[in-house]
C-alpha cells in the first residue's frame, strides 16, 4: 500500500520548509554567530545553506539542472532569515507546481531520480538541517514527526547503512539511544553524533 508522499511530496516538501522558516524567525543575532553542529559552520552559514537548498530545488522545478546551483545562499541581512526562507518557498512551490515534473528525469546529488524522488530527497535534507538548526536555536523546541518520518525513511533509502564513502556527504550511522525521536535517528542515520540524556 502507497502513501501520499510515495505519490506526491510536495506537501511535505513545503511543509518542512515551514518548520524552517519559523525556525528561522526565531534566531537571535548572537545565536548567527555561535557554532552550528556541522564543522566550521556558524548558525549564519548554516541558514545560508538551507536557503541555498531550497533555491537549488526550486531551479530544478523550473527546468535547470540542480547541482548547477551551489546551495548556499549569499548573504543575508540579519533580520531578514525568515523571509529568506519563505522567499524560496514561494519560488519552489511555484516550480514544482506542475504534476508531471514528478516524474521528469533529474540529478541529485545522490543519483539520477524522478522528480518524486528528488524532493523526497530534499525532504530529507532539509529534514536532517531542522535538527542541525534545532540543536543551536533551541533544542526543546516541538517538530514535526511526520516530516520527520518522512525524511528518515527516504535517508535509509538514498544513504543504506553499508553504502558509505570515506569522506562522502554521509557518515557512518551513529549509535542513537532506544528511545530516541525521529529527528535524532535521522540524524544518527546520517552520522550526526547525538547527544544523549545525562
Amino acid at each position: 500500500m502507497t502513501s501520499p508522499a510515495d505519490d506526491d511530496p510536495r506537501p511535505f516538501f513545503l511543509r518542512v520548509i515551514d518548520q524552517l522558516e519559523q525556525l528561522a524567525a526565531t534566531v537571535t543575532p548572537e545565536q548567527l554567530a555561535a557554532a552550528s553542529v556541522l564543522p566550521g559552520w556558524d548558525t549564519r552559514t548554516l541558514i545560508g545553506h538551507i536557503v541555498g537548498d531550497i533555491h537549488r530545488v526550486a531551479y530544478g522545478g523550473e527546468g535547470g539542472r540542480l547541482l548547477d546551483v551551489a546551495a548556499m545562499a549569499g548573504r543575508i541581512a540579519d533580520d531578514d532569515w525568515a523571509d529568506a526562507v519563505h522567499r524560496a518557498r514561494v519560488r519552489a512551490a511555484v516550480a514544482w507546481a506542475d504534476d508531471a515534473k514528478l516524474v521528469g528525469s533529474y540529478t541529485a546529488a545522490w543519483g539520477q531520480v524522478t522528480g518524486a524522488m528528488a524532493l523526497r530527497g530534499y525532504v530529507m535534507e532539509l529534514g536532517t538541517h531542522t535538527w542541525d538548526l534545532v540543536q543551536s536555536v533551541d533544542p526543546a523546541a516541538e517538530l514535526d514527526d511526520e516530516l520527520g518520518a518522512m525524511a528518515l525513511a527516504a535517508a535509509r533509502q538514498i544513504a543504506p547503512a553499508d553504502h558509505r564513502d570515506a569522506g562522502g556527504s554521509f557518515g557512518p550511522v551513529q549509535p542513537v539511544p532506544d528511545d530516541a525521536g525521529v529527528y535524532d535517528q535521522l540524524a544518527g542515520w546520517l552520522g550526526r553524533k547525538v547527544r544523549t540524556a545525562s
